[in-house]
Order: C-alpha cells, then sequence, then structure tokens
C-alpha cells in the first residue's frame, strides 16, 4: 500500500468513525438540530486535543503524518476499540502499542464515565497515570490531569511532593502503604518490565518514605477505599472510592461517592458548579 493510499484510507476511516457517534456517546449537549449524523468535525478536534484545521486535512487526506500523540488523541476520541486504534496505527506508518498495561482506554468505560454526572470519575493506569475524567473528576482533581505523563501519576507526585498531597493528614500512612502495595501487585503482574521498573527505581531515589515501605513487600489491588478529600475551593470532602478493574488489571476506573452522614454531597454538589464556571471561562 502507497503512502497516499494510506492517507486516503485514514481520512475514509476517520470520517466513518465520526459518522457513527453521537454527542451523547461523548459527553456533549445534542445542540442545534444537526444536519448531518455523528460529531462535527471541531468537537472530535477539541475531545482529541488538535486543532480543528489539522484534523480537517486529515480527514480530505491532505495532511501529513500524524505524530503517535496526535493518533492517540483521535482514537480515544473517536472511541475506537483496541484493534480500530491499532488500525489508525498501521495507517500511519507507526508501531502499535502494546495491548498489555497500554494506555489506551475502552469507549465503554468512557461511556459509563460520562454517564455518571453527579460523581467524580477518573481512569487511571495500573502504575498511577491519570488518563481521563469527567467533568466532575477533573474539578476534583485540578491540575493533577495537567501536564506529562508522569506529572500526572498519582503515585510519584504523592511520593516525591508530599507538601502538595490533597487528602487529610491523617490518612497519609494508610494512603503510602496501599499505594505502594497496589504498585507491588502491578510490578508481579508485568513480570517486572522496563516501564514500572523505571517508576519504583525513581520512587526509591526520590523518597525514604516509599523506599521503607517497598522493602516491607506488602501486596494488595485496592477495589474500595475512604478518603478525605481537601479541595481549594470547598474544603475537606469525605469520600468513598470504588475501583472498577479491567480484566486485565491495566486500566482501574475510580468512582467517588460522597459519604452518607456527611456534607460531602452538597460540596458535590457546589463543586460541579464551580467547575462548570470555569470551564466556560477558559
Amino acid at each position: 500500500m502507497t503512502a497516499r493510499q494510506e492517507l486516503h484510507d485514514l481520512a475514509d476511516f476517520l470520517r466513518r468513525r465520526r459518522a457513527l457517534l453521537r454527542p451523547v456517546d461523548a459527553g456533549l449537549p445534542e445542540g442545534a438540530r444537526r444536519r448531518t449524523p455523528g460529531l462535527r468535525r471541531e468537537e472530535v478536534a477539541m475531545l482529541a486535543g488538535v486543532s480543528v484545521d489539522y484534523y480537517t486535512r486529515l480527514e480530505q487526506a491532505r495532511s501529513s503524518t500524524p505524530s503517535v500523540g496526535a493518533i492517540t488523541g483521535i482514537a480515544q476520541a473517536l472511541q475506537c476499540d483496541q484493534d480500530q486504534r491499532d488500525h489508525l496505527f498501521r495507517l500511519t506508518g507507526h508501531p502499535t502499542p502494546p495491548r498489555r498495561a497500554g494506555r489506551h482506554v475502552r469507549p465503554g468505560l468512557i461511556a459509563l464515565g460520562n454517564r455518571l454526572t453527579d460523581l467524580p470519575v477518573v481512569i487511571t493506569t495500573d502504575l498511577g497515570e491519570v488518563l481521563w475524567a469527567n467533568p466532575l473528576g477533573q474539578a476534583l482533581l485540578g491540575d493533577q490531569l495537567e501536564g506529562t505523563p508522569r506529572e500526572r501519576n498519582i503515585i510519584l507526585r504523592w511520593f516525591s511532593d508530599p507538601s502538595g498531597r490533597t487528602l487529610a493528614e491523617e490518612q497519609w500512612e494508610r494512603i503510602s502503604a496501599a499505594h505502594v502495595a497496589d504498585l507491588r501487585a502491578a510490578f508481579t503482574r508485568r513480570g517486572g518490565d522496563r516501564e514500572v521498573i523505571a517508576l519504583v527505581q525513581e520512587l526509591q531515589a526520590a523518597s525514604s518514605e516509599f523506599a521503607r515501605l517497598w522493602d516491607l513487600h506488602d501486596v494488595g489491588v485496592r477495589r474500595s477505599d475512604r478518603k478525605t478529600i481537601i479541595h481549594g475551593e470547598v474544603g475537606a470532602i469525605e469520600m468513598r472510592c470504588e475501583v472498577l478493574l479491567t480484566p486485565d488489571e491495566d486500566v482501574a476506573m475510580h468512582a467517588f461517592f460522597p459519604l452518607e452522614g456527611t456534607d460531602a454531597q452538597e460540596k458535590l454538589d457546589l463543586l460541579a458548579v464551580i467547575g462548570t464556571q470555569v470551564m466556560r471561562s477558559s
């Protein structure tokens, strides 16, 4: 297949995938009546984190080969499953990402998170990197969703910068132990691959607390927890976190429920309003 043919096939695939998606599938309002089915180009571009002009040229087979980052964002925006994502990578000449413990979030998880509008939902890798959050999850986590994969890694941030911890201090010891036990389980499950070894070595060098806990060799995958999150706008929010693991346990969905008998629900309601205002003003 020639490079020109690959560009045409890429354009055709993008157009057809876009036509299959409804705004509600992507967590977007329906808005005014649409002349054609599917998402608009500007909506896909926004979800993928690329410019409208760039995405338009891709659909018109007028662009150069997109980068790995751009095609990853587009695959997520179009809610491609792993086979469709791999197809996109092959059409653009890039090696397909590993299927085990990759950073691909299944469309069904995103759809589920978007429908839980009254709960913060966050999706992470098994190494603690935040991959996606629904609007209330974004309002709850704030800058933890920004930056490079390292900067979005909850475990790395927790141990390398304790002053930035956003949980009640009396919970720090328990949460630290849980983070390390979780990572130890991932270390064993991955067979000590290069990515997890590099993260453990970085954490051992950055934090004596992590090194001490790692040497205890405790292991355990969290499926539920209680946390008091200290938010800069609404104060302390007492939450119950339920963790839904994918079959390979390489991606986890964290859903935060307000703890019964507290004012957490009122604070979440306020946070939803504040988050909406911030997004509209940005």
